[in-house]
């Protein structure tokens, strides 16, 4: 049996969450959706994803702050691909040099989503050497 791989859907917005999960899940992902950013603190030891959809705008611990926290404390080496409306170029750098991964702006396509997300984790798997990746796209 093949493992599924694991994405952690951080986004205040239930409604986009609940959408980006309905995608992946039908992309054979397994998926934990959280909407806040200490919830996502407590997710990311017990679900221990392979991969983290992060907003940046969420309640109380905001998205720059919770990914200051994955790499620095937490030691997080999954990838994290930012979701956000933030559109700016100095935000769009700003977190790359963090240590996000990627950065898609809302609106999004799902299938520009699914994609980064195959991308990221194929470079991942081929860094780490880990469980095989398991991406087949229907159009």
């Amino acid at each position: 049996m093949v493992n599924k791989q694991k994405i952690l859907i951080v986004d205040d917005d239930e409604n986009i969450a609940e959408l980006i999960s309905l995608y992946l899940t039908k992309e054979c992902f397994d998926t934990m959706m959280v909407h806040d950013g200490e919830k996502a603190l407590i997710a990311h030891d017990t679900y221990q994803p392979n991969l983290i959809l992060l907003d940046l705008m969420l309640p109380g611990l905001s998205g720059e702050a919770l990914l200051g926290k994955l790499r620095t404390e937490k030691h997080c080496t999954a990838p994290v691909l930012v979701l956000s409306a933030k559109g700016s170029l100095q935000d769009k750098v700003g977190l790359l040099r963090m240590g996000a991964d990627d950065y898609i702006t809302k609106p999004f396509q799902a299938p520009i989503l699914l994609a980064r997300i195959g991308a990221v984790l194929k470079r991942t798997h081929r860094e780490t050497k880990g469980e095989p990746v398991r991406f087949t796209h229907k159009e």
